[in-house]
Order: C-alpha cells, then structure tokens, then sequence
C-alpha cells in the first residue's frame, strides 16, 4: 500500500486539506490528533508525562495542553523528551491503521506537523508539502487558537522553514487561495490514484 505523507508548518491548513482527501475516499490519520487521544487514553503515557513535568499538567484527568506547550516549546531537551515518549506510540497507531485500510483505497496519507523534522519522511512512499506565507500562517494560527503572536513564532521556530522542506518534497501545494489549492488536491488525488 502507498503511503503518502503530508506535511507543512503550523497554519498552513495541512488538517483542510487532509479533510479533502478524506472526502475522496482516502484514508487519513493525523498523527497530531494521534498523539492527543493517545495522551488522553494511554494511562502509561499519562504517567510518565506526570513524572517529567510534573502531576499538576492534569487537572481531573485532563492534561493542560496550553502549560505543556509552554514548558516544551520554551526548551528543546524537554521538546525531545516529550516527543520521545509520544512518537513511537504513534507510529505503532499507524502501523495499526495502515493494517486495517490495506486494499480499501490506492493510497493512505499520514498526516504529521513534523514529518521532515523527524525523518517520518524515509517511511512514505510520496511526500506532499503544505506551504503558506508565515504572515497567512501567523494569522491563522492566532485566530484558530485565540493565542499571542510571540507563542506561535516560538512553535513556528521549532519546525523548519518551508525552503529546507520543498527539496524533500515530492509534490508541493502552495494553500493561499482554496479555490487553487482545491485544484491542486483534486490534481493530486489523480496522480496518485493511477
């Protein structure tokens, strides 16, 4: 089965077009939202997120996502710390994944924020990177998340920029007009379906 890995900075609109390839009958897993039921549901995850940073993250169970990204996004050992218990867990969610939808669709999209940044890349078959100029992306990143202006440089600062990740890139959508970037799914969903 191919494997086709999508990514691109925060506030690209990755997730949109995801949800495009869905609605073509493609089979998507968004490693992000992976990574927020498994910190939801995996009691052993909780458990040693609670011992590296600390058992008041969780309030009745649930983890303040806002004082976790906070503590991580501001020191890049506890960044890897974090990510280090969180990623295998997600890459055995879509080994899982990969298993059930062998022969339901052509192709399988693996959605990850930092799919270059962590070499996920090697592991797919065709790669499609998101690209938007960081002015569009600042602002939609404040606006979706109601956040300051210096939090999402700060988390735009720990994902490469956009110039390291197109030589990488097998197929490349410029999300600046949905009108073009629909096109350029519909294009795609063609290639990669033949």
């Amino acid at each position: 089965m191919t494997v086709v890995g999508l990514t691109g900075g925060i506030g690209s609109g990755k997730t949109r077009i995801l949800n495009e390839f869905e609605k073509r009958g493609i089979p998507v897993f968004n490693a992000d939202q992976e990574a927020k039921h498994l910190i939801e549901q995996d009691t052993a995850l909780q458990n040693e997120i609670k011992a590296a940073f600390g058992a008041s993250l969780f309030r009745a169970g649930n983890l303040d996502r806002k004082k976790l990204a906070e503590i991580v996004f501001s020191d890049p050992s506890k960044l890897k710390l974090l990510n280090d218990m969180v990623h295998p867990r997600v890459r055995n969610a879509f080994a899982i994944f990969k298993e059930r939808n062998i022969g339901k669709a052509p192709y399988v999209i693996k959605e990850a924020a930092i799919l270059f940044e962590t070499g996920g890349w090697k592991n797919c078959d065709k790669t499609i990177l998101v690209c938007a100029p960081v002015a569009m992306r600042l602002r939609r990143v404040m606006e979706r998340d109601q956040t300051e202006q210096n939090k999402v440089l700060a988390r735009m600062n720990k994902q490469w920029p956009d110039e390291k990740k197109i030589p990488l890139a097998d197929f490349v959508i410029h999300n600046t007009d949905w009108t073009q970037t629909q096109l350029e799914i519909s294009k795609l969903h063609r290639i990669l379906s033949a």
